[in-house]
């Protein structure tokens, strides 16, 4: 069985395998893009490796990834616990593997980049929106509803007869340079369920007591709601926030107040910097991984503030179709 891999050599020790980073580190060969390691060396070997790896500023960096070839519970949490990049307990596919792969080398060049700039972050006002994304923006927005404009009226009529409330729901939203708007989007929960949010918290995604809330299979929802979200119809009415200027068709997430008051003093401050979105760069970037924790997901919207173009704009949005089909019911 080979248990460490790169380009063809197998090595079956963990000790061995550290060694052998070590001495192309010396010969200042290339390094590895990935560890892939087997889950079941007897002897926790594959977490005795990682923990070598993870205290060594040369090698910390590299996407450590642990496959089983049966579900274990007890390793999965030690994973978890260990901060093991992935870890997969069933048969993944190779391609889904080379994306996540790359994605995690991504990740982690963002993450030693982002804690080489902590305490560098300032409040930002809010940056001017290039003209060729704003045209784009109004010109493609403003088509999208002329062309759906019977859908509306159709999921509006719905929304009206299954539940007694307004058709949409808004809320204020922190955008760009922290600027607050009215948030539009097709109600999908029953009137009310701001206020049951606090006794759900314990059904939180990101359970690590971050900024964000993603509740699966949230109870709140109604029938049609459900539905709403899983299709992501719900999302339409942002279309008249992308003409009023308070959003782009690309961009970070726009947040409820109370998860952007708490990523106002720290090197997370930097997504505001980029345009509110209806999509963006870490709902296209789910391929081969379910779940994306909280911090995957910030260091994605910092990426995107970094880099973006209407180039890389026009990317996303292409991509942003297949993403729908893999929504979680969330």
């Amino acid at each position: 069985m080979v248990n460490y891999a790169y380009d063809g050599l197998a090595l079956n020790e963990p000790s061995k395998a550290f060694k052998w980073l070590e001495e192309q580190l010396i010969q200042g060969h290339k390094l590895p893009t990935a560890i892939i390691c087997d889950a079941d060396l007897p002897d926790d070997a594959a977490f005795s490796l990682f923990n070598r790896l993870k205290v060594n500023n040369y090698f910390k960096h590299l996407p450590f990834i642990l496959l089983s070839s049966e579900p274990n519970d007890k390793d999965k949490e030690k994973a978890l616990k260990f901060g093991v990049d992935d870890y997969y307990d069933s048969e993944v596919k190779v391609e889904d593997l080379v994306y996540r792969i790359q994605f995690l080398k991504e990740y982690k060049s963002l993450l030693l980049e982002t804690e080489e700039e902590k305490g560098s972050i300032t409040f930002h006002k809010k940056p001017n929106i290039p003209l060729g994304k704003r045209s784009f923006d109004i010109l493609v927005s403003g088509f999208i509803i002329l062309m759906i404009s019977p859908i509306l009226f159709l999921v509006a009529l719905i929304i009206k007869l299954e539940s007694k409330g307004p058709i949409f729901y808004i809320s204020k939203r922190a955008g760009s340079g922290y600027q607050i708007f009215d948030f539009y989007k097709f109600r999908s929960m029953r009137v009310g369920a701001d206020k049951e949010l606090e006794k759900l918290k314990h059904l939180n995604q990101y359970n690590d007591g971050g900024s964000f809330v993603k509740i699966s299979n949230d109870p709140r929802i109604t029938k049609f709601g459900k539905f709403l979200r899983n299709s992501s119809l719900d999302e339409l009415p942002q279309l008249f926030n992308v003409l009023k200027g308070d959003m782009s068709l690309v961009g970070n997430r726009p947040l409820p107040l109370y998860e952007a008051e708490q990523l106002t003093i720290d090197i997370w401050a930097k997504r505001f910097d980029a345009p509110a979105g209806i999509t963006g760069l870490w709902q296209v970037t789910k391929r081969g991984k379910a779940d994306m924790s909280e911090k995957e997901r910030m260091l994605l919207d910092v990426a995107y503030a970094k880099k973006s173009s209407l180039l890389f704009d026009i990317g996303i949005m292409l991509k942003t179709i297949p993403a729908l089909l893999q929504k979680d019911n969330v």
